[in-house]
């Protein structure tokens, strides 16, 4: 089918781990004919699981991406993974929404995935949908489950559709006003949603009141309903069964006749950086303007290379259009145009504002990167997304000689792909260090760097990304003198230094006056200081939250070199750091326990003794527990086995990072002394 921006749909399924959402999008393209039969996750027969690893896992890992039509609409639908250790390729999707729908299980109800997903959505200003999965399974309770939603997310959280005769259908209550439910009267609800949505808009709240519901034209109550949307003031609730394929098309229903399309839905937050800094720029769907697009997935495939997929907010994308990326010169021809379904790349010739497409080889690609056709575009940026910090570390290695740089081109992969999941070389050890969002997160990766790569590695235990700072003011000083025949080297710097408040980074200041410092050497005294920040200056780790201020110093005319104060900056800030009560600080995570109840004392006697905080507990249905609590990121090494073993498996966690704070003092000794023998050996 042909279709313009407003027949599209851009929906990302979204929500806690065995929600139901891979099942969902695979009945949602079965009912839209993409799909002549539906796969299941059991058999690894489904569009959006097509990875080995998926397939043996059970679960998404990563984000699947197909689209179907329905009716009038074409439907991009972008499946993402329910685990909290692959929230990455999950966020990066939402930027290229217009809808996310959660996924609820009528079984389990609100969960923390759940939450977290919401709490997401709703900061990224997109329209958020409830869809209540399972409703056919004995133990659901459609009823409670909806009644947590709106304790949870608020009145506005209310049913176009409701379950009838035990979930083995739906009834619709947004059009229509009268018969029966499991939930009750479809009077009540509809009346319910028609007081939410006139309310929004003073001039259909007019007509109302004057007219009665009969009074309103169609397109006053879609306008006001879409305003509703927009605005977060109606989060619909939809009800179906996935697996029986119950309310399937009727959510399809609702997203032809209700969803936003891209004209409709809330701008994309892009600024233009110019002569002011950062100012916002509004991103029209017009396909005659000129192009901009965002890649938000990168996927390197081992048959057609580096693939870049890209949502187009403005223009219009065609075979054989001349592209730049980012700020670039030198503009990309696009050879082959793509759109994606699973593993399938489907050759197509146009791309409208609003659409989901793909480009391959093209080695400038990266995540974020915004495609245009005109310079007019350059310095544009759609606003950063915010992920989560990767706070887990394994030291790798290859596992045979010869494949080191096999490894560092896999790994260089493996990150492009996922923005929270990093790769340092830590100059101190000399090693090459991965960080990811749990130690599953990393495991994945090492098995994809085996399954898609051919690389096996060797890895240690993870490294704790510690920090160091300092806790008071002090001064620096130092003079850097050699003599060795001819020219000499000298350079004299003398500085402060006081602390940040916390997340404050690091500043440098020039207050140096009468060109005591000639300013060409300014750069390289800054130089020295960032060398020690790099590499810290009691235990080996960066350091950060502190402001260095060089206020005097002095030169020689002849003698005086970059390569001089950059030693004298470096050994100043020292000076300075070692009277200036230096502190290590370590990593505090959120963490979210979800337990059986009886497990309360097992669990709040195992975090009492990892120095956590305990903040709070509730409980859940089917008389679970969650615990909140604050702990060090160093004593959650072999949690996971910990909690398995008290829970006798049925405990998960979820964790966050929060902040950073001083570590105990027989702890900062503990790493000071192990930082002791590498920099006697250096």
């Amino acid at each position: 089918m042909s279709y313009s921006t407003q027949d599209i749909r851009n929906v990302a399924l979204a929500g806690h781990p065995a929600a139901g959402k891979t099942t969902l999008f695979e009945a949602l393209l079965h009912a839209g004919g993409a799909i002549q039969t539906a796969g299941t996750v059991e058999r690894g027969g489904t569009v959006s699981d097509f990875d080995a690893i998926e397939k043996q896992r059970g679960h998404s890992i990563d984000v699947g991406i197909a689209s179907t039509d329905h009716g009038g609409i074409h439907v991009n639908l972008i499946d993402t993974p329910g685990y909290p250790d692959f929230r990455g390729p999950a966020l990066s999707a939402l930027a290229a929404v217009e809808t996310a729908a959660i996924i609820v299980d009528a079984d389990s109800g609100v969960e923390y995935g759940t939450r977290r997903m919401m709490d997401y959505a709703r900061a990224r200003n997109l329209c958020r949908v409830l869809v209540i999965n399972k409703i056919d399974h004995a133990d659901a309770d459609t009823a409670r489950v909806l009644q947590d939603l709106r304790d949870t997310f608020g009145p506005e959280c209310l049913p176009l559709n409701l379950p009838a005769d035990g979930g083995k259908a739906v009834v619709d209550c947004f059009w229509s006003t009268t018969g029966d439910s499991d939930l009750g009267s479809v009077a009540d609800w509809h009346q319910k949603i028609i007081d939410q949505v006139v309310e929004i808009n003073e001039t259909v709240m007019e007509h109302y009141l004057d007219l009665g519901e009969g009074g309103l034209s169609g397109e006053e109550l879609h306008d006001a309903f879409e305003q509703c949307l927009r605005e977060g003031h109606l989060v619909p609730v939809l009800f179906v069964s996935a697996r029986t394929g119950v309310g399937v098309k009727e959510l399809l229903d609702v997203a032809e006749k209700l969803f936003p399309n891209p004209a409709e839905a809330n701008p994309p937050p892009f600024h233009k950086v110019g002569s002011n800094g950062a100012e916002p720029i509004e991103a029209l769907p017009d396909p005659k303007r000129h192009v901009i697009a965002d890649v938000f997935k990168i996927v390197n495939d081992p048959f057609v290379g580096k693939l870049g997929v890209f949502r187009v907010y403005q223009g219009t994308v065609k075979k054989d259009t001349q592209l730049f990326v980012d700020d670039g010169k030198k503009p990309f021809k696009v050879g082959h145009l793509f759109k994606l379904k699973g593993k399938d790349h489907i050759e197509i010739e146009v791309a409208m504002p609003g659409d989901i497409a793909a480009v391959a080889k093209v080695d400038d690609l990266h995540f974020d990167a915004v495609l245009h056709d005109s310079h007019d575009e350059d310095q544009i940026h759609l606003a950063p997304l915010e992920f989560p910090k990767p706070m887990f570390g394994l030291a790798v290695e290859a596992a045979h000689k010869g494949q080191e740089q096999k490894l560092s081109t896999a790994l260089h992969k493996l990150a492009e792909e996922d923005p929270c999941f990093t790769v340092e070389h830590e100059a101190e050890t000399n090693e090459t260090v991965i960080r990811g969002l749990s130690d599953l997160h990393l495991r994945v990766n090492l098995d994809r760097l085996k399954e898609k790569h051919g690389v096996e590695v060797k890895s240690r235990p993870p490294r704790i990304a510690y920090r160091e700072t300092v806790s008071g003011k002090a001064e620096g000083h130092h003079r850097h003198k050699k003599q060795t025949g001819g020219a000499g080297q000298f350079g004299e710097v003398f500085l402060r230094i006081e602390p940040l408040p916390r997340g404050g980074g690091f500043e440098f200041v020039d207050e140096v006056k009468g060109g005591t410092i000639p300013g060409q050497f300014m750069p390289a005294v800054e130089k020295g200081v960032r060398q020690v920040l790099h590499g810290g200056a009691v235990a080996g780790y960066p350091m950060q939250d502190v402001r260095v201020i060089v206020y005097d110093g002095k030169h020689h005319p002849v003698d005086s070199k970059e390569v001089a104060f950059v030693a004298a900056g470096k050994k100043a800030f020292l000076d300075a750091i070692s009277k200036a009560r230096p502190q290590v600080l370590e990593p505090i995570v959120d963490l979210e326990v979800n337990a059986p109840e009886q497990h309360m004392g097992d669990i709040s006697g195992g975090l009492a003794s990892k120095r956590a905080r305990i903040n709070g507990t509730d409980s859940t249905r089917g008389n679970e527990i969650i615990v909140r609590a604050q702990v060090p990121l160093s004593e959650l090494e072999g949690y996971a086995a910990e909690l398995k073993s008290v829970t006798a498996g049925r405990g998960r966690y979820s964790l966050d990072f929060s902040h950073y704070e001083p570590v105990p003092p027989q702890v900062q000794q503990k790493l000071i002394d192990a930082y002791k023998p590498r920099t006697e050996e250096d």
